[in-house]
């Protein structure tokens, strides 16, 4: 119930008490206020009201640091007892007691002026520093005058927290995850604005969703605090020629229950105000925390600071300009323009056309428009999502009518709050998409893998180990299944072979230096191939898990390689091999039994018959060969087999070593850089942010 009391002479009523302490009232006639201020209600009762709900059963402030005036946050009011907390000071019956004052001159009295101890132990008459609402004396006719209290029998319920939608909750949660996998790869100041969105989001979701804090911000002179106190139907915020006139945000809230919101924004108690209460005013606005900020442009580096921290606050903001500097470099570059992703919670307002004759004021706006355009602001002109651009002048009145209706409307939608985390979700991404999104294919292919594994092979002598195993099967098996001559005849040379004379192309030392180098070369090359495409940070990141992994690589691959080149046994043996044996051995005894049967018949111990011994030497020394060299060609493929399984073994051996050491590394980190690729496809709301990793 919204009651408005006169400025007319009013009598105390003695022995009038205080609610809820059984103290006597206080006398407040002329000795009870000082001559020269006028007697108001606590600039709102309503915002006491506020105040009325800050206690520590709430988890709020104290009534105490509010400027609550009795325990209860109850006081005996003119037409009632008021329960919001403000106090209703009565006017003065003497005469000239009853002008207007400026709200600016309006001053609280300090505790124990004209009051009763009682009363000074409370408190100051003016609840928390609000002044009374009065009319300038410079618009007489535009603000309305009477002093305004709200009497409520009950505190009503606390608003109910803001909720977020489930698309929002998830790409919040994506982006907190997305922070968590990324700290130790990314540095903390490429990670502060996602950290300040996420802080951001969760303050706001645990304060009042009944209100929208919508901010007046502009150039100095476009008449902002005009507009402020046009919207309020009151002076609240000072306006004049001076500059910077607007030194501290001023809050306005339209219905109860903001306080919180506004501590947020780290407005005190003496600049929070209530407009003027009127039933249309209250149906229309409802849910409305308006601020009025300080001037962007300001000379003076405090309000500039002061600008910024609350434009990073609020749910949207009313970008105030004028015909002289809608422009301006400054407001385009630094704030419209880095902001153009906030058009739905942004409205651009041109004030003082009436200061335009003619159709200007229609190209003014239509080149406003343009500027807005060219920033990349989206103008929700036919329905369409984007910024609301409206002219008006604070002066005349003229267009506000209209953007009370739009501001209506969208405080009666509450998504402002969510829009604007929204948003900030879109930019922090944006900022974050160097480091996380690339437009080509990552990863290691199966190509690359091979080559990684053909290069350790080298390194390791794989070719060669196998060539050499492959000789070594020839050799033993022309030694099994030769000509014992031609193996006597071998042996003899070798016996005669000078020990000196021939000496290592390479020796040791270097060998190992060279295969050091080709671990070292395919490990470079195989990270730069693993690395090629990522994000400088991911890249950067491939490239130390693959030099971690190269170390000791070498001595791993040396000892693997001993290991598996060492004989385990005899080779295997073909199943013709104990054939050919058997061949070789007869045909020696063929031509031992046709010798010896000569010799007996040169002797004469056997009578002379030359043919039989004859033949049996010529076929023992023809079938001896013949079987050497069929056993040797016979030999080819087993042997070839031999060396290709000992090449094989050494290369998966190789292979394994540089897997384990140097590729799974390098695929972890990958797979690390896919999962928060991931999240970030989570947080921009798509499936995917790039090309895939393999």
């Amino acid at each position: 119930m919204t009651a408005v009391t006169d400025h007319t002479d009013q009598a105390d009523r003695p022995g009038d008490k205080r609610p809820g302490d059984g103290r006597p009232g206080d006398d407040r006639s002329e000795d009870g206020a000082p001559e020269n201020v006028p007697s108001a209600t606590g600039a709102a009762g309503a915002e006491g009201h506020d105040r009325a709900e800050d206690t520590p059963e709430n988890g709020r402030p104290d009534a105490s640091s509010s400027g609550a005036g009795s325990p209860d946050g109850t006081e005996e009011t003119e037409g009632g007892t008021s329960g919001d907390g403000g106090r209703t000071a009565r006017s003065d019956d003497a005469p000239g007691k009853d002008a207007p004052k400026e709200a600016s001159e309006v001053k609280p009295r300090a505790r124990g002026e004209g009051d009763d101890p009682a009363r000074a132990e409370d408190g100051p008459v003016w609840d928390d520093g609000l002044i009374a609402r009065r009319v300038t004396e410079t618009a007489p006719g535009r603000y309305q005058t009477p002093v305004v209290e709200t009497a409520t029998a009950a505190v009503p319920a606390l608003p109910a927290p803001l909720a977020y939608d489930g698309p929002l909750r998830s790409r919040l949660d994506a982006l907190r995850e997305l922070v968590g996998l990324s700290r130790t790869r990314l540095d903390s100041r490429t990670l502060a604005e996602a950290g300040r969105v996420l802080d951001e989001a969760a303050a706001r979701r645990r304060l009042s969703g009944e209100h929208t804090v919508v901010a007046i911000a502009g150039a100095t002179g476009s008449g902002k605090s005009q507009l402020f106190n046009a919207l309020a139907g009151v002076a609240i915020s000072e306006t004049g020629v001076r500059r910077p006139t607007t030194s501290a945000p001023i809050a306005c809230s339209w219905s109860d229950g903001a306080a919180t919101l506004i501590d947020r924004l780290g407005i005190p108690g003496r600049l929070r105000r209530r407009p003027l209460q009127s039933a249309e005013a209250e149906a229309q606005l409802r849910g409305l925390v308006l601020v009025d900020l300080p001037d962007h442009d300001s000379a003076a580096v405090q309000h500039r600071e002061q600008v910024d921290r609350v434009l990073a606050l609020v749910d949207a903001v009313i970008w105030v300009v004028d015909p002289e500097k809608y422009a301006d470099a400054v407001l385009h570059e630094r704030y419209l323009r880095p902001l153009a992703g906030h058009a739905e919670v942004t409205f651009v307002v041109l004030n003082q056309v009436d200061r335009l004759p003619g159709e200007a004021a229609d190209q003014v706006l239509d080149d406003l428009r343009r500027l807005l355009d060219e920033d990349g602001i989206a103008l929700g002109e036919y329905g369409e999502p984007g910024a609301t651009v409206l002219s008006l002048s604070a002066l005349t009145g003229e267009g506000i009518p209209e953007l009370r209706e739009c501001l209506g409307q969208f405080v009666a939608e509450r998504g402002a709050a969510a829009r604007r985390i929204s948003a900030d979700l879109d930019a922090a991404a944006a900022r974050l998409r160097p480091v996380y999104a690339t437009g080509r294919r990552v990863g290691l292919s199966e190509e690359a893998r091979d080559e990684f594994a053909d290069r350790l092979a080298d390194a390791v002598g794989a070719v060669a180990t196998g060539e050499a195993a492959e000789r070594a099967w020839r050799r033993n098996a022309n030694r099994a299944c030769g000509t014992p001559w031609l193996r006597l005849w071998r042996w003899y040379q070798d016996r005669r072979e000078p020990q000196t004379g021939r000496l290592p192309v390479r020796t040791p030392a270097d060998e190992e230096a060279t295969a050091r180098q080709r671990v070292e070369q395919a490990v470079r090359t195989v990270a730069d191939r693993a690395a090629y495409g990522l994000p400088a940070p991911w890249a950067q990141a491939v490239r130390e898990a693959a030099v971690r992994g190269a170390q000791g690589l070498p001595e791993a691959l040396d000892d693997m390689a001993t290991r598996a080149t060492t004989p385990g046994g005899r080779p295997p043996r073909p199943g013709w091999w104990p054939v050919a044996v058997l061949a070789q051995a007869s045909m020696t005894i063929l031509q031992v039994i046709g010798g010896l049967w000569l010799m007996g018949q040169i002797v004469g111990v056997m009578s002379p018959n030359l043919g039989v011994p004859v033949l049996l030497m010529v076929a023992g020394i023809i079938g001896g060969p013949a079987v050497e060299w069929s056993s040797r060609m016979a030999a080819r493929g087993p042997a070839r087999r031999y060396g290709l399984e000992a090449e094989r073994r050494l290369r998966e051996a190789a292979s394994g070593c540089g897997r384990a050491r140097v590729l799974d590394p390098v695929a972890a980190e990958l797979l690390r850089y896919r999962e928060v690729r991931e999240q970030y496809g989570r947080v921009m709301g798509t499936a995917t942010a790039g090309a895939p990793v393999r």
